[in-house]
C-alpha cells in the first residue's frame, strides 16, 4: 500500500509543465529532425511518446500485484495502439516511450520488426539507455534509443527507391 501511495504522489507531482521544462521545444525539434533523417534510411516508422506521468487508472493497478516496470510496459503498449504505430505498410513501426516521472523507457515494435529481434535484445537495449534517463540526460537517451532502433530498421527494412518518400506517422515526438 505504501508503494502505491508513493507512486500516486510522484505521478500527481509531475505534470505537462514539467515535461515541457525537461523536453523543451528546441529539443523536440532536434528529435523530429533525427527521426526524419533516420526514416530516410529504412522503411520503418518511429514515434516518440514522452509522458510526464501515468494516469491514476494505471497506478491503481500497483495494488493488484503489478510492478511499476510492468505498468510502464502496459502504458507503452497502450500508447503504441493509440498513436497508431501498428498501422504501417510494412508492420515496421516502433514506439520509443519515455515515462518522465519514473525516468524509464520502453520500446514497442510492431510484428514485422519484432519477428527479427528477440525480447532479450530489446531488454538489453532498454537497459543501456536507462542510465541516461536516470541521470536526467533525456536528449542523450532518446538519441541513443533512436540510433539503436534505426540500426535495426536499416538492417531488416532497408530503404528502397519505391518507398523512399513514404512517411506514414508524424516525426514530431508527442509530449503529454
Amino acid at each position: 500500500m505504501l508503494n502505491l501511495l508513493k507512486a500516486v504522489v510522484k505521478h500527481l507531482w509531475v505534470d505537462a509543465s514539467d515535461a515541457r521544462r525537461v523536453i523543451p521545444a528546441d529539443m523536440l525539434k532536434r528529435l523530429a529532425g533525427r527521426i526524419k533523417a533516420s526514416e530516410a534510411r529504412h522503411l520503418g516508422e518511429i514515434r516518440m511518446d514522452i509522458e510526464a506521468s501515468m494516469p491514476l487508472s494505471y497506478l491503481w493497478r500497483l495494488g493488484q500485484h503489478n510492478t511499476m516496470k510492468g505498468l510502464i510496459r502496459q502504458r507503452a503498449v497502450m500508447q503504441f495502439g493509440k498513436l497508431r504505430v501498428w498501422d504501417t505498410a510494412h508492420n515496421s513501426g516502433v514506439l520509443i516511450y519515455l515515462q518522465l516521472a519514473e525516468r524509464a523507457i520502453e520500446i514497442v515494435a510492431d510484428r514485422g520488426l519484432a519477428a527479427h529481434v528477440s525480447d532479450a535484445q530489446w531488454q538489453a537495449m532498454v537497459a543501456r539507455m536507462q542510465l541516461n534517463f536516470q541521470q536526467g540526460r533525456f536528449e542523450d537517451g532518446l538519441t541513443q534509443a533512436l540510433e539503436e532502433v534505426s540500426a535495426l530498421l536499416v538492417l531488416h527494412f532497408p530503404a528502397n527507391a519505391t518507398d523512399a518518400d513514404r512517411n506514414e506517422l508524424p516525426d514530431e515526438p508527442s509530449l503529454n
